[in-house]
């Protein structure tokens, strides 16, 4: 580190858990992240901030009006723009030294796949079931670990899921992909604006304790937020034997 990194990242450094070495863990590492939406904004943001030396924005959608009342990477001056594109703006306003790449397409299984390649870890910052089943099927291929967040009217969730120990579940052992889920979008069903920056930045907290290996992960647990009264419940989650995405790599 030279000289204004070593001051811009101080308060990090003065850290016990991280000093000078987790510090340089986060300035090598790659995050991906899905989605530069309500999560995707404060994931990004916290990214880096903290120093994440590459950050992929991966979005095909544009900025609108009704996105500004909770997704703070975006401006009204950048209302039509590209999520992607403007949160690459931001971040460079925050961090010029973070290399941001920007992918204005949406995430498929094929695009996934390469884009995790390399990713130290991915974060999921979307919010359809079919684009988290694709995320969490690249992950458990690639064994790269997933934070993986949600948040609809007043209520939120956080989990990890960590492919490298073989032993926790993904994501499909919680949501199974032949099961039916309701979709609920912000569009029809509204959301509190904080609600998206709390979650986010816990996601955000998840992922740089991943690159650098400090602390215990949400991996095996399941984080519930209700927003309206404040409260946190935490569940223990468990790998199923008959999972169609990450059974296999039980044996």
């Amino acid at each position: 580190m030279n000289d204004q990194q070593l001051l811009r990242y101080s308060r990090h450094i003065l850290l016990d858990d991280i000093g000078i070495e987790g510090q340089e863990k986060l300035l090598a590492a790659h995050a991906l992240v899905i989605g530069a939406g309500g999560l995707g904004s404060p994931v990004a943001l916290y990214l880096a901030s903290a120093g994440v030396g590459r950050i992929t924005l991966v979005d095909h959608d544009t900025v609108d009006l009704t996105n500004l009342q909770r997704q703070i990477l975006h401006t009204t001056a950048r209302i039509g723009q590209s999520k992607a594109v403007s949160g690459k703006e931001t971040l460079a306003q925050i961090n010029p030294d973070v290399e941001v790449r920007t992918v204005c397409d949406r995430a498929d299984a094929a695009s996934l796949a390469n884009l995790i390649s390399d990713a130290s870890v991915v974060l999921d910052c979307t919010d359809n079931f079919k684009t988290r089943h694709a995320i969490n099927q690249a992950c458990v291929s690639a064994r790269v670990p997933l934070v993986s967040g949600a948040a609809i009217r007043m209520d939120g969730q956080v989990a990890v899921f960590d492919p490298r120990s073989g032993k926790t579940p993904c994501y499909a052992c919680l949501f199974p992909p032949d099961q039916q889920f309701e979709e609920v979008q912000c569009s029809t069903m509204g959301v509190f604006a904080p609600l998206v920056g709390i979650i986010g930045t816990v996601q955000a907290a998840e992922a740089l304790k991943l690159i650098m290996g400090i602390g215990e992960s949400l991996a095996n647990r399941l984080l519930m937020l209700d927003a309206r009264n404040m409260e946190w419940t935490s569940i223990r989650t468990t790998r199923s034997s008959d999972c169609p995405v990450c059974a296999d790599a039980q044996h």
